[in-house]
């Protein structure tokens, strides 16, 4: 696949990808888990067919020393045993948010499994990498940025 725009050399694309970069500090310093901040970003770029983000984020997890089983079952969690309830409340949360457009929206029962397990500031976190993520893929996406070469840690 060619790339239609190099999001990293195009001059806007550029400064917004900046941005976007920079906003990932206010997640980090929420105190959502950094695992289930790793996992959301692929299931997501899953689900929005980027492969740009399922290549890094899975390479980025394996170096954080996330196990190859995990990463390999987050397409299929609801099957998979290997994943914590508070993971599975965050995956069912970022599917929801990343499905708006399906319909339904994000039902009570989701939102009630969320807060269960997360605090303000971890589920204000939870929702500020949802959205951030979505709009990675999207940029990525649209631009056709190819996969296969993000080594961890390259940006």
């Amino acid at each position: 696949m060619e790339p239609r725009v190099d999001i990293f050399a195009n001059k806007v694309t550029a400064s917004f990808s900046k941005r976007l970069m920079t906003a990932e500090k206010v997640v980090v310093d929420s105190g959502l888990p950094k695992t289930v901040h790793e996992l959301v970003k692929i299931r997501v770029s899953q689900i929005n067919g980027c492969s740009f983000c399922v290549d890094m984020h899975t390479k980025d997890a394996a170096h954080a020393g996330e196990s190859p089983v995990r990463i390999n079952l987050v397409a299929a969690w609801r099957e998979a045993t290997v994943f914590t309830e508070p993971e599975r409340a965050a995956f069912e949360l970022a599917e929801a948010a990343t499905r708006l457009a399906d319909g339904g929206g994000i039902n009570e029962e989701t939102w009630q499994r969320v807060r269960k397990h997360y605090d303000d500031e971890q589920i204000g976190g939870l929702i500020a990498a949802i959205a951030a993520i979505n709009a990675w893929n999207r940029m990525n996406a649209i631009a056709h940025t190819p996969a296969g070469s993000y080594e961890p840690g390259q940006f």
